[in-house]
């Protein structure tokens, strides 16, 4: 039984979304514990030169490859370039994922102050919009697994991380479209675990709180001052430890599912949110 991350050295582990900010940081504490990284990203110049950041900094190898998670074909694709280069896969980490201004409400309810203003509330959504912010965090996660779990077949054993979100268990107001997706990244990473359990393939989740990233930042900063907007103040209210995340900090949690130090964990979402989701509020 191992008493460290030493069971993970040299392991091939494909990162989806992984020229991101989450998904650069995850690179390099996976590198740092001398695993091979694969930076799948839409952007193909954003996986090289992560890939490129990686190695320079670690000394350990990285490819940066273009693959469209949503896109079975293209995936299948870049597979066959990662098995050419790397070998067979053997860990994955789903973190392709976002959100969008077009699948998010202007307003936080509806009352008799904007009834008639439906366009402002879930009435006024692009569907459009809603479909790409669902398709990119479930599907954009169902796929890769589809895809690069099978070398993991073949071996008898791998592990998956899926990056959900705390808005999996508490729907957050705006954001019913991320929300959704992220529950159902939860309920997914459960029947896959279940499914896969007799293989050696373990399949768990985290479920990051709140971190300033790309995606959510104009939600939660005023890009004019600088300053928290209301949103950003209440989540730092309600959250125990009075500050947002930093990328980093959920590294650890996705080495430990990852290694086999948590051999018999399957089938988790294990929130990362500086106790978020244990605050009653009171």
């Amino acid at each position: 039984m191992t008493s460290s991350f030493n069971d993970l050295e040299n392991k091939v582990c494909v990162i989806t979304g992984g020229g991101g900010t989450l998904g650069s940081e995850i690179a390099l504490y996976l590198a740092g514990n001398l695993v091979k990284t694969v930076i799948l990203d839409h952007d193909l110049k954003k996986a090289e030169s992560t890939a490129r950041l990686v190695h320079e900094k670690t000394g350990v190898d990285s490819l940066g490859i273009d693959g469209d998670v949503l896109d079975r074909n293209s995936l299948i694709n870049a597979k066959m370039a990662i098995n050419q280069k790397f070998g067979p896969v053997q860990l994955l980490v789903n973190g392709a994922g976002g959100n969008s201004p077009k699948a998010t409400t202007i307003t936080e309810f509806i009352d008799a102050s904007n009834i008639k203003n439906l366009e402002e509330s879930f009435y006024g959504l692009d569907i459009d919009g809603f479909r790409e912010v669902f398709d990119l965090n479930f599907l954009g996660t169902v796929l890769p697994t589809m895809v690069f779990t099978i070398d993991m077949l073949k071996s008898g054993k791998g592990a998956v991380v899926n990056i959900s979100s705390m808005n999996s268990f508490r729907p957050l107001l705006r954001i019913p479209a991320y929300s959704a997706a992220k529950a159902s990244v939860n309920n997914f990473t459960s029947w896959m675990a279940v499914h896969l359990a007799k293989t050696g393939i373990r399949v768990n989740s985290i479920a990051p709180g709140f971190f300033l990233t790309n995606q959510n930042r104009f939600l939660l900063v005023n890009e004019e001052t600088g300053e928290l907007t209301s949103r950003g103040q209440r989540i730092i209210s309600n959250t125990p430890m009075a500050r947002f995340g930093i990328p980093a900090e959920v590294c650890g949690t996705i080495m430990f599912l990852l290694s086999e130090l948590s051999g018999f964990i399957t089938g988790v979402t294990i929130p990362v949110d500086g106790g978020f989701n244990a605050f009653s509020g009171v």
